[in-house]
């Protein structure tokens, strides 16, 4: 071994290893950042953007301008940020930015006129309720993860999901329905989601900083002594 593989060998070590008194030395475990605040940033502005085009705010009816960041910000970023979470052994994360990865990934293939999907149902009406089932389909997703927020997560956490799965639930039956009324009432959930994830994604990158300016908390049930 060279002299400089020598070198770059020791430097490698030292950057994992202690010295401890005795001149013993021990491996640290290499420390991999949580990559919640983004996942849940990009949770956030792509549920509000689709929830703002639910709403018609602005007279917008076409919602196909939200599938660049349908494609990359909630899918393939929040997909990551569950890939992540499994590194850090975070089961939750894991599955809840996994899924939503996947969803936003699944309704962009819906969109895509190129992938045919709409194409391929003979009336718009079938079409719905087949968009409608999809929908429900998620709300049964999000509903099954709220239980595991009750004992040992935040109340905010427990909210977001909540909320979550109210847009979805309100969202399919107003694809089934065909209720202009139930389409809004789904589009507010959706932007009191947005603004929930905003808030948990800020917090934990405040409680990641080690010296935070300032500090948001998540559960605000009173402790138990």
């Amino acid at each position: 071994m060279s002299v400089h593989e020598r070198d770059a060998s020791s430097v490698g070590k030292s950057l994992h290893e202690d010295l401890e008194p005795g001149g013993v030395t021990t491996e640290r475990p290499t420390r991999i950042a949580d990559a919640a605040p983004v996942g849940l940033f990009m949770f956030a502005s792509t549920t509000l953007l689709a929830s703002l085009y639910n709403v018609n705010t602005r007279g917008i009816h076409t919602t196909n301008a939200i599938l660049g960041m349908a494609i990359f910000g909630g899918g393939l970023v929040q997909l990551i940020a569950g890939m992540w979470q499994c590194a850090r052994g975070h089961v939750f994360g894991a599955a809840t930015f996994s899924s939503y990865g996947a969803f936003w990934m699944s309704y962009s293939v819906i969109a895509i006129p190129g992938f045919g999907v709409f194409q391929a149902f003979p009336t718009e009406a079938e079409f719905r309720n087949a968009h409608g089932m999809y929908l429900i389909v998620w709300f049964m997703i999000t509903a099954l993860f709220v239980p595991s927020t009750l004992p040992r997560k935040t109340l905010a956490m427990t909210v977001l999901l909540t909320c979550v799965a109210m847009n979805f639930l309100l969202l399919g039956i107003s694809e089934l329905t065909g209720s202009r009324s139930v389409q809004l009432a789904g589009g507010a959930f959706g932007i009191i989601v947005a603004f929930v994830a905003y808030y948990i994604g800020l917090s934990d990158l405040l409680a990641a900083e080690e010296h935070p300016f300032i500090v948001l908390p998540q559960d605000f049930r009173k402790t138990r002594h």
